[in-house]
């Protein structure tokens, strides 16, 4: 039961934070000058237009362990567009981790007001339980997703950063792997995905407590 209560809570979520990140992919690649997310109806914050349902499915897995890692269908960008190509492919994919950040540090600071406050107005402390559990699922969740697409495996988004700073035949090499990014990323998960969750989890219950609580 304590795991339905966590979905019920997660869903929307789940749904607000991954159309946050792709929809920043998109409006920081337009803003560059790429047309190509608006053509293809991702410069939107309707969930269908975003969510991929495998990734989707990984989060709801992993919000009931404290951890949310997953991900949405990558925003096509068309780097030609851009003044400095590499740079802008860099701009663009840190723009969905940055933007997960920032929703992170609202749930925290929303949930360190409420702290404040709560024992000095008049409202049923069940609801004041439910609404700390809502703000604490968008905090952890939020990071997870952060944390987990700056992992530098194709096709996250920590892939096209490190690209940034690729060189020669270091950078061919790299590329060679984006076709094989998925067959990566779940070996990796598959062999990893304990060791991930403990040090997610770890590392959001410690910014939790700075952020929120300290």
């Amino acid at each position: 039961m304590p795991e339905l209560n966590m979905l019920i809570l997660a869903g929307p979520l789940i749904l607000f934070s991954l159309v946050v990140h792709e929809f920043a992919h998109g409006y920081t690649s337009v803003k560059l000058g790429d047309p190509t997310p608006r053509w293809q109806g991702r410069l939107t914050l309707n969930p269908l237009a975003h969510l991929d349902p495998l990734g989707t499915l990984m989060l709801i897995l992993t919000i009931i362990r404290g951890v949310g890692f997953g991900w949405a269908k990558p925003v096509q960008i068309n780097p030609t567009y851009y003044k400095n190509p590499l740079k802008g492919s860099m701009l663009v994919a840190c723009a969905g981790p940055a933007s997960n950040l920032l929703l992170a540090l609202l749930f925290g600071l929303l949930f360190r007001l409420l702290n404040l406050f709560w024992g000095q107005v008049a409202f049923n402390p069940e609801f004041f339980k439910l609404l700390f559990n809502f703000l604490y699922i968008g905090f952890s969740l939020n990071l997870g997703l952060a944390f987990f697409n700056l992992i530098p495996i194709p096709p996250l988004d920590g892939s096209r950063i490190v690209s940034y700073f690729l060189r020669g035949r270091a950078a061919e090499f790299y590329y060679q792997l984006e076709q094989y990014g998925f067959l990566l990323l779940f070996s990796f998960l598959l062999l990893f995905r304990n060791h991930l969750s403990y040090y997610l989890s770890n590392l959001i219950y410690n910014l939790f407590i700075i952020i929120a609580l300290a």
